[in-house]
C-alpha cells in the first residue's frame, strides 16, 4: 500500500492511512495517497441504488431529512418487519445518522424474514462492511446477485470490500466486470483507479480517475483524487490547476505545495537523511 511508503493510520474503514482527500483539505490535515473515504462514499452511493425497482405505490414519500427518514421508516418497519422497503429504508436512514450498528441489527432481521431476496442481501453486505465485517460482508454479497444476472452495483460493492481486505487485484476484477455491464460508469471508474493507487500503480490510477471525471462525475472528490494522483507523479503544476476546479487558487497552491513537501520529506528519509523539521504544518483549509 500507498500508506507503507508515507505512513500513518486514522481509523479510517477502508484501509490504515494518515489522510484522506476531498474537494477541500481540512485544516491541519495531512494529505495522503489513498482516498479512502471516496472509496466508501462510491461503493455506497451504488449500494444505495439496490432499492430501485421497489415500487411505492401511492405511500407518501419519505422525507429527505436523515433523522426524519428514520423516523418514517422506523414507523413503518416496526409496524411489519417484513416490509422489504421499509428495512432498506430504515437500515439507510440509520446509516445517514452513523447508527451503523443499528442498520445492521434491522437488515440482519429483515434477511432472516426474506431468506433470498437480493436487494436485503446487497443493503445488508454494505451495512456489514460499513461497521468493519468484511469477510461477512462479501459472503452476504456474494449472494446478491448470480453468475448468469450479475449486477453490476453488487460488483462495485464487492469490489470495495475486497480492497478493504488488501485483495487489489481481485477488487480490480470486480470493477472491470462491472463496467462490462456498465462502462464508464464514473462510481466504478473512481472505485477502480484508487484501488490502483492501493496498489501502487499510480499511471493506471491516473487513467481510470481520468475517465471518471471525463464522464460527468460531479464529485469534487474524484478531482481531488486525480489531482493527487498526478502530484504523487511529480507534476505538481498540472495538479494544481485540476485542484483549482473546486477550491480557491491560494488553497490549491497550497494544498499543492504541502503534497511536495510531504514527498521531499519522504524521499529525504528514504535516503537516511534528517529530515527537515518546521515548514509546512499542513494544507490551508
Amino acid at each position: 500500500m500507498l500508506t507503507d511508503r508515507i505512513g500513518g493510520s486514522n481509523g479510517v474503514t477502508i484501509m490504515t492511512a494518515s489522510w484522506q482527500i476531498g474537494s477541500k483539505f481540512g485544516p491541519r490535515r495531512r494529505l495522503v495517497p489513498v482516498a479512502v473515504a471516496v472509496l466508501l462514499a462510491a461503493a455506497g452511493a451504488g449500494c444505495s441504488t439496490l432499492q430501485r425497482g421497489i415500487t411505492t405505490g401511492s405511500a407518501p414519500a419519505a422525507p429527505s431529512d436523515p433523522r426524519q427518514a428514520s423516523q418514517f421508516w422506523g414507523d413503518r418497519y416496526r409496524a411489519n418487519p417484513r416490509d422489504v422497503e421499509a428495512a432498506i429504508g430504515y437500515a439507510q436512514a440509520l446509516r445517514g445518522i452513523g447508527q451503523r450498528a443499528q442498520a445492521v441489527a434491522v437488515l440482519e432481521q429483515a434477511s432472516m424474514h426474506n431468506a433470498g431476496n437480493m436487494a436485503i442481501a446487497g443493503a445488508y453486505g454494505r451495512a456489514l462492511a460499513d461497521v468493519g465485517k468484511h469477510e461477512q460482508a462479501l459472503e452476504v454479497l456474494n449472494r446478491a446477485h448470480t453468475p448468469d444476472r450479475p449486477d453490476w452495483r453488487i460488483l462495485n460493492a464487492q469490489g470495495v470490500v475486497l480492497d478493504q481486505l488488501g485483495r487489489h487485484q481481485e477488487a480490480q476484477n470486480h470493477y472491470n466486470s462491472a463496467l462490462r455491464i456498465m462502462p464508464d460508469e464514473p462510481s466504478v471508474l473512481s472505485n477502480l483507479g484508487l484501488s490502483y493507487v492501493l496498489a501502487k500503480n499510480l499511471p493506471e490510477a491516473e487513467t481510470a480517475l481520468k475517465r471518471a471525471a471525463a464522464k460527468g462525475s460531479s464529485d469534487p472528490r474524484v478531482r481531488g483524487n486525480l489531482a493527487l494522483v498526478i502530484g504523487l507523479q511529480g507534476r505538481f503544476a498540472e495538479a494544481e490547476e485540476i485542484a483549482r476546479a473546486d477550491l480557491p487558487p491560494d488553497q490549491a497552491a497550497a494544498n499543492v505545495a504541502y503534497l511536495r513537501e510531504m514527498i521531499s520529506r519522504q524521499s529525504a528519509q528514504g535516503r537516511g537523511q534528517q529530515p527537515k523539521r518546521g515548514g509546512i504544518g499542513g494544507p490551508a483549509g
